[in-house]
């Protein structure tokens, strides 16, 4: 399957639109670039990455952050005692997409022409809460490009880290953007990265970018972080282009992720489409955000190697739109 994966400019297009993959995989695909992943794909990371036992979470604590992004609802963990002090649950209320995530496929689809990956029409997926007193007898339009589909295969396999703040402040140089602003990364600039480090991409990678948002995150002080939820929501990500396109597809990628709320430039450009629609719209490709990217960062730079075994194992909502990551470096 890997071995024949078409070029971008060999795939179709759809409207106004190019580098559409659906039928890739066939019409009544739901995996989208996870069928990437097979099992030879994650053997071989798995074989050639995992040396020292060495682990790594990429989760961000699911308490933060206390005040979203894109005004979304604050995550709400409540702790109740069971009859007894030293017998309790949880109770957490999140928004699947206020903290550490994948995008799942129903998160954004083609706006233009209100329809999802491989065409499904907006329209025809529900909206709401729907219980499921019967898992033998689920309505099919509510599994329809659920992240549940993911969940059950996993994201697994070899993780490649671009560490563009290394990258741009080796030296002692200072950032030279401010990841809480609309700055485009560049592909020029992160190919020159991927060199720096020595990294030679293989089908089947799941890309992991770090741009600097839990640097400054970590770093700022509560007042910062309270403005930061009220402000207009811009944020550094790599540049919305044909190329980048280009460089995501033809690298035949996994999956992608970063460490900003929002992988591509935000907002976009006036008049420029957003690369959410090409990445799961016309991809079905995990689109990961708010990766915890610090800690293994320290450890790719201290092992001087910037590939691991990467697993995921998203939070499995039957119909969901997005999830937690449950995501691990392993060296």
């Amino acid at each position: 399957m890997t071995g024949t994966l078409p070029a971008f400019d060999e795939l179709p297009r759809y409207k106004d639109m190019a580098g559409c993959a659906w039928g890739v995989w066939g019409k009544d695909d739901q995996l989208g670039t996870v069928n990437i992943l097979t099992e030879e794909v994650v053997k071989r990371a798995a074989t050639e990455e995992i040396r020292t036992g060495k682990t790594c979470s990429l989760n961000w604590p699911i308490n933060f952050p206390d005040g979203p992004s894109f005004k979304r609802k604050a995550p709400a963990i409540t702790t109740k005692t069971l009859g007894s002090p030293v017998v309790r649950d949880d109770e957490i209320h999140v928004n699947t997409q206020s903290g550490s995530q994948w995008d799942g496929m129903k998160h954004f689809g083609i706006i233009k022409e209100q329809v999802y990956y491989s065409g499904i029409k907006g329209e025809d997926i529900p909206e709401g809460s729907f219980p499921m007193p019967d898992p033998h007898n689920i309505d099919p339009k509510l599994k329809l490009l659920g992240i549940q589909h993911w969940a059950e295969h996993g994201i697994c396999g070899r993780g490649v880290l671009l560490d563009m703040v290394r990258f741009y402040t080796e030296g002692g140089r200072s950032l030279p953007y401010d990841p809480w602003t609309a700055h485009p990364v560049p592909l020029a600039d992160i190919e020159a990265c991927a060199r720096k480090q020595g990294v030679e991409f293989r089908t089947g990678d799941i890309l992991l970018l770090r741009m600097g948002y839990m640097q400054k995150w970590n770093t700022s002080k509560p007042e910062a972080l309270a403005a930061l939820a009220e402000k207009d929501d811009t944020f550094a990500g790599i540049e919305q282009s044909e190329d980048m396109k280009r460089f995501l597809w033809n690298n035949h990628f996994a999956a992608v992720a970063s460490d900003q709320p929002s992988l591509e430039r935000w907002p976009a450009p006036e008049g420029t489409i957003h690369l959410h629609q090409t990445i799961l719209g016309l991809w079905g490709m995990p689109l990961g955000e708010l990766f915890d990217l610090e800690r293994v960062s320290d450890e790719c730079a201290k092992a001087g190697r910037w590939t691991f075994f990467f697993s995921s194992w998203p939070m499995n909502i039957i119909g969901g739109v997005a999830g937690a990551p449950n995501a691990a470096a392993y060296f």
